[in-house]
């Protein structure tokens, strides 16, 4: 129990208390005035009945704006329900998305380095090529010029030989 509940039930227990020990006072009749005539009653029990149903009335109230509380307390959770199902829809749907143009991408740069390569293979078949064709050329230069040192050296042996 909350402590306004049980000041309330204690403030009851005293206003009970103090009617039951004066009851004989509460029951004594008076002339009571209604603006339009007088009735004889008894004014303690009149004010103790008046005093009920303000008690009541305040009960009432408070249980119409507790019960007005909870309902809008339920359709907030329902509409924060909503926007939350919402939210997790588009974080969901942002995912994908993200799933997708990551795979894309993958797709795109596989393809990107897939021709890269294939364009470095030829290339480095075109100069492996060249390469090979130029070793060719300067092979048979080297042999075009060793063929040329020997019969120079022949030639210059057999002008040795002569001279002797």
């Amino acid at each position: 129990m909350s402590i306004r509940t049980l000041l309330v039930l204690l403030l009851a227990i005293v206003v009970i208390a103090f009617v039951g020990l004066n009851w004989g006072l509460v029951m004594q009749p008076a002339e009571l005035s209604l603006m339009f005539g007088t009735v004889k009653a008894p004014l303690g029990l009149v004010l103790l009945v008046l005093m009920v149903v303000l008690a009541v009335l305040l009960l009432v109230i408070i249980g119409y704006g507790q019960a007005k509380m909870l309902m809008e307390s339920r359709r907030h959770g329902k509409e924060l329900g909503v926007q939350r199902d919402l939210a997790e829809r588009a974080e969901a749907s942002r995912y994908s998305e993200l799933k997708t143009f990551v795979a894309e991408e993958l797709v795109r740069l596989s393809r990107e380095r897939s021709e890269a390569a294939q364009q470095l293979q030829t290339r480095v078949d075109e100069l492996q090529k060249t390469m090979l064709q130029r070793i060719d050329e300067q092979s048979n230069s080297l042999a075009a010029m060793l063929g040329h040192l020997d019969d120079h050296a022949r030639g210059a042996g057999t002008h040795t030989t002569d001279s002797r």
